[in-house]
């Protein structure tokens, strides 16, 4: 007789990835705070990653085919350990999580939800998406919840070298002149109201402040990433819409954008062929 094989879920493969820690010494404020805060990131970082994932195969150049598919999974990775974290407070199924809610449960940025369209696209999203983080990491470096900060500390490693592969891209179009820079230019207009979504204010976040999760207010931040993004685009010669991108309009969602039900529908697909399976 055939013994059946061990099932493995993703918290028993991850685990090492996670630091431990005991989430019953946390107040219930604190403990809602840090679960908004944690999915947010989860859920940037997931949709972040599946949407450069729609660009393997399909790279204007091989280099870059196999940069973007190293690209999405630096990023899934990190939303994996943010779900982990998440996961630890609240005891739900990580995998789950990121898998099993209903198109309009997502708590992504709306710089997030518009479709792929074209390279020059991809390219400015990206570095909107990847300058804000990297805002938004450096206040999450020193959180007084140890375990956010070690796992913040290894994110921040990776993007580095994103940020680094998203500037010479920025530069590159720019310098290029003609359709690149045009389509780089267009780009940045129509992304340019949602450029500081990744700061949309979080529920329970004067908690977070207030217990050094977070160290500095959302709106801080914003106004600090509008500073660096003008210094950025005014060096290259790039003009960008005069009024100031929202960063107040919030995460929730009465209908999600067309763009985001296409690619919950791709990277939900498996996952919802048989409800209760376990992969």
């Amino acid at each position: 007789m055939t013994a059946e094989p061990t099932r493995r879920t993703t918290r028993v493969t991850v685990a090492h990835d996670v630091p431990s820690f005991d989430a019953a010494g946390l107040a219930p404020a604190t403990r809602d705070a840090l679960s908004e805060l944690l999915l947010t990131l989860a859920d940037d970082e997931f949709v972040q990653g599946f949407l450069d994932s729609e660009w393997t195969g399909i790279a204007p150049m091989l280099e870059e085919d196999v940069a973007f598919s190293s690209l999405a999974q630096d990023e899934i990775g990190h939303a994996r350990a943010f779900y982990e974290l998440r996961s630890a407070l609240t005891g739900e199924d990580p995998d789950k999580i990121a898998f099993g809610r209903p198109v309009d449960a997502y708590r992504h940025c709306r710089l997030l939800d518009h479709p792929r369209t074209d390279w020059a696209f991809s390219i400015a999203r990206r570095y909107l998406y990847d300058t804000a983080d990297a805002v938004r990491l450096v206040a999450l470096a020193d959180s007084s919840f140890r375990p956010l900060a070690e796992v913040v500390g290894k994110v921040r490693r990776e993007e580095t070298y994103h940020l680094m592969h998203l500037d010479a891209w920025v530069r590159r179009l720019a310098d290029r002149g003609g359709e690149a820079r045009d389509r780089l230019e267009a780009a940045l207009a129509a992304l340019w109201p949602d450029a500081l979504s990744v700061f949309a204010p979080l529920n329970g976040e004067a908690t977070l402040i207030r217990e050094g999760i977070l160290s500095e207010p959302m709106e801080v931040l914003a106004a600090r990433q509008l500073e660096r993004l003008k210094g950025v685009f005014g060096g290259l010669g790039i003009q960008v819409p005069g009024t100031t991108p929202e960063s107040s309009g919030g995460r929730t969602r009465t209908a999600p954008s067309a763009g985001f039900q296409w690619l919950w529908g791709e990277f939900t697909a498996v996952h919802r062929l048989e409800a209760g399976a376990t992969w």
